[in-house]
């Protein structure tokens, strides 16, 4: 559903709000109550109403939601004076007194489902496809498909916190499913207990690799290359020492082979890695300033304040117990014994001040791959940004290993 109200556009689907065209963050609570009051815009909504709603069994004050509608009305350029768009009813609740519309999407993103052995057809115009398949223990996958349809695969493993519709436009990984989509299919996917596969579920290593597994058979893939970013390296790995047949080519991108605990950490990283957990245990999907500058620093030190705030509004799309699963999983890792057993030809690139998985890490994991290539990239982020040199090196060097149709000099950057 979109809803069209003044220079406004919410699109229900795409998780978006659009502004004269342009996406328009808003923080997950007040996106959730600007939909509850473009619903019900013929009445009155009650405050317990759109507490309920959006905190569901948790208790939050009344100065907590007039908070929210604080900041959904400077998003729309309304006031608490003015109440052009949000009229506040004193001891009853809120209205939305501009008028609104609701419209068909022709560009949004396609939904559909499919069995575990096979996939729904790709709609014409599409830009990226979302289906489901069922995991060896029944658990729901969900997966996309985007990029040049008619060429190879390139399957890329989850990694830590995705979601396939928001991260299709974030701020953080646009410019990285663009670029990747440029010559293959990409085919990416949420893993069990984030995203919109199924939440309930057992987290385990052996899971996801068998997670991708399904992936590529729902596919029905015979042969294609892998794409691994941080822990979904591992994944990959796994996977291709486990089917040689199957795996092309295989590219790594700060990943690891050996997880926290079984490292040989100093006292410092150590206490590092207890801060991460204790800051998912605080922090988790809460409006927190502290989480927000600390993931947001690890993952991409020299992003924007909207980066760090989309790592922080990501958080709620994963209940914390299972984050500290995915945690406690990723620190016991170890895929030395796999890695060695690679035949696939292998490009290893690793950003060299990696805050969040050390530049030498990179480096013993490209050493345990027989011939792998190791290209080292001059970047602070685990995460590169479209607006730095080495990514620009990292698109050419990936495109150029796999052998991709390269885009015009500087399109997409």
């Amino acid at each position: 559903m979109v809803y069209e109200f003044g220079e406004f556009a919410l699109d229900t689907r795409r998780h978006e709000l659009r502004r004269r065209g342009e996406p328009h963050h808003l923080e997950p609570q007040v996106y959730a109550v600007l939909c509850h009051l473009l619903e019900h815009r013929d009445r009155l909504v009650t405050s317990k109403e759109l507490i309920d709603e959006v905190w569901g069994h948790r208790f939050v004050t009344p100065g907590t939601l007039n908070s929210r509608i604080k900041a959904l009305r400077q998003a729309l350029g309304d006031d608490g004076a003015a109440q052009r768009v949000i009229q506040t009813v004193r001891g009853r609740g809120f209205r939305l007194v501009v008028e609104v519309r609701t419209v068909a999407d022709t560009h949004r993103t396609s939904v559909a489902t499919a069995s575990s052995d096979g996939a729904a057809a790709m709609p014409t115009g599409a830009r990226q496809q979302i289906m489901f398949c069922r995991a060896h223990d029944g658990v729901r996958i969900a997966y996309a498909k985007s990029g040049d349809l008619a060429a190879p695969p390139l399957v890329k493993p989850a990694n830590w916190l995705t979601h396939l519709e928001r991260d299709w436009n974030s701020p953080v990984w646009r410019h990285w499913l663009t670029e990747m989509g440029r010559g293959h299919t990409l085919i990416r996917y949420d893993a069990r207990g984030c995203g919109l596969s199924d939440h309930d579920a057992e987290i385990s290593f052996e899971s996801w690799v068998r997670d991708l597994e399904a992936v590529v058979n729902a596919e029905r893939l015979e042969r294609f290359s892998l794409l691994g970013i941080s822990q979904g390296c591992a994944v990959a790995i796994a996977y291709a020492a486990r089917h040689p047949e199957r795996v092309d080519k295989l590219v790594l991108y700060g990943g690891y082979t050996v997880g926290r605990s079984l490292r040989d950490m100093s006292p410092q990283q150590e206490l590092e890695r207890t801060l991460l957990q204790n800051l998912i245990r605080v922090g988790w999907g809460r409006d927190n300033p502290a989480f927000r500058q600390v993931f947001g620093t690890l993952f991409v030190p020299e992003g924007t304040p909207e980066q760090h705030q989309w790592f922080n509004d990501l958080a709620d799309t994963m209940p914390v117990e299972n984050a500290l699963r995915v945690r406690e999983t990723t620190d016991v890792i170890d895929v030395r014994s796999e890695a060695a057993n690679v035949r696939s030809s292998t490009l290893v690139l690793h950003a060299r001040r990696d805050a969040m998985i050390p530049f030498e890490i990179g480096r013993q994991l490209a050493a345990l791959i027989p011939g792998a290539r190791f290209v080292p990239l001059d970047s602070r982020n685990h995460v590169l940004l479209e607006t730095e040199p080495a990514w620009a090196r990292f698109v050419d060097e990936v495109h150029a290993f796999l052998g991709s149709a390269m885009a015009p000099a500087g399109a997409g950057r």
